[in-house]
């Protein structure tokens, strides 16, 4: 049996190849789409192959990797018209997510610290925050709904949709000034929320995403074809 210390140890190694993989793929060396050859990075890295492989898997846990029963992991590729689809997704699911939040009266201190670390974000021009924080606001948003089925569902749609959202701002070399006029809408959101108005929120939280998918659209999905 492994020891502690041994077992910490390989965690580490496989959480920086997962880096090294990860670096490689945001300075554009592994394309959106591209296959990745676990035994050439692996000679690339002067590792096994078998630890490239459980890099991989941090990877696509993490949303930057997809990969199919049977077939090469593949960096994570959406397509203009998968972006659409997901975005029409997204206002069903996280609209329920608002009105259900809103009727059971959820605390909201969680929503309201993540709004004021995008702010703090914007302020410092740091997208890669802006967009942490992003993230975390609309899974924290599907949390407090309190429907476990829901969060599952959110958290398999936004993980890789976020990494892919990250790709494209890399290569398209985008700031924050991308998010600056959809930043009070998650204020808004929190507001109607607290004010208890379910429906409504629901109903703002589906425009919200229309108006998201054409700021993704104009921005980074047309700019990355």
């Amino acid at each position: 049996m492994p020891t502690p210390s041994a077992v910490t140890t390989d965690g580490l190694v496989k959480q920086n190849l997962a880096e090294r993989l990860l670096a490689e793929i945001m300075k554009g060396a592994l394309p959106p789409g591209v296959r990745i050859v676990e035994g050439k990075w692996a000679q690339e890295f002067g590792v096994a192959q078998g630890s490239i492989r459980e890099a991989i898997h941090i990877l696509e846990r993490d949303g930057f990797v997809t990969k199919e029963l049977g077939r090469s992991a593949r960096v994570v590729l959406l397509t203009e018209k998968d972006v659409i689809q997901l975005y029409e997704l997204r206002g069903v699911i996280e609209g329920l997510a608002a009105r259900l939040a809103a009727i059971a009266r959820a605390d909201l201190s969680g929503l309201q610290s993540i709004v004021d670390g995008m702010r703090r974000a914007a302020v410092a021009k740091n997208a890669g925050d802006l967009l942490d924080w992003d993230l975390r606001f609309h899974l924290e948003l599907c949390k407090i709904a309190g429907n476990p089925h829901l969060l599952e569902h959110a958290i398999r749609i936004l993980t890789p949709f976020f990494a892919f959202v990250r790709l494209r701002m890399t290569a398209n070399r985008q700031g924050t000034s991308v998010w600056d006029k959809d930043l009070e809408s998650h204020q808004r959101i929190i507001d109607l929320l607290r004010e208890g108005e379910g429906d409504l929120a629901e109903q703002y939280v589906k425009r919200a995403m229309i108006r998201f998918a054409k700021t993704a659209y104009d921005n980074w999905v047309a700019h990355g074809k």
